[in-house]
């Protein structure tokens, strides 16, 4: 007999309630997801090594499945919502030491948050960090280490101008090109939206602007106001 197309489910099936916290408890320990799923009852399939969570059919959460009991495990992108109107619970936080521990928040990151913190301030500097982080949703890990490298070398410490060097990054990735250095030893290249427009402006064949005609209107003012002086002068 052939093989079912679809594979066998072989994880255990939870429907845990997602907390005031936005963790959700899966035998004795627990898991975050994102805290807009607050109150909502979720779907969870533990397997041996990793467990899956979803809401309805849609895959909102991954985790390596913890042994100890009692234990959290806690994935920084799911706060960081909550973490842009309140970055001072940012630095003492538990999401961020473990994603220290994972190699997800790196020596760059750090050296980037500090010379942010230093220009703008302590509260407003881990507000930009912040921004820059939740670019990891629509960009690669590497691609935001890369930008951050880029940005710090460039003294650039803004949201915009890390994302604008993502971007090159990513577009690097994509194009061929023949230097071969790793994305995080790449040259600083931040350029303004100013002179990025500038560059890019069609060449301009109008003749150059002639004062000829207000030479005339001042040959003409001191002509009326000669003539006046004679009248008075009579």
């Amino acid at each position: 007999m052939p093989l079912p197309e679809e594979p066998f489910e072989t994880g255990l099936l939870f429907t845990p309630r997602v907390d005031r916290y936005g963790q959700i408890p899966v035998r004795t320990n627990r898991y975050s997801v994102s805290i807009r799923l607050i109150g909502k009852r979720v779907r969870v399939i533990l397997h041996a090594s990793h467990l899956v969570t979803y809401d309805q059919n849609v895959d909102v959460a991954r985790h390596e499945r913890l042994i100890a009991k009692g234990a959290v495990r806690l994935e920084m992108d799911h706060y960081l919502e909550v973490l842009v109107r309140k970055p001072g619970a940012f630095p003492g936080s538990t999401a961020l030491e473990q994603a220290r521990s994972a190699g997800k928040f790196t020596p760059v990151h750090d050296a980037w948050w500090a010379q942010a913190m230093k220009i703008h301030g302590e509260r407003d500097g881990t507000r930009v960090l912040i921004e820059v982080l939740l670019l990891g949703r629509h960009m690669t890990h590497e691609h935001v280490a890369a930008g951050l490298a880029a940005a710090l070398r460039a003294g650039a410490m803004t949201a915009d101008a890390v994302a604008l060097e993502v971007r090159k990054a990513a577009q690097a990735e994509t194009e061929p090109t023949l230097d071969a250095r790793p994305l995080g030893q790449l040259p600083a290249t931040v350029t303004s939206l100013h002179e990025w427009r500038l560059a890019h402006l069609p060449p301009d064949t109008r003749p150059l602007p002639s004062v000829s005609h207000y030479d005339q209107l001042v040959r003409r003012r001191r002509t009326s106001g000669s003539g006046h002086s004679e009248g008075e002068a009579q």
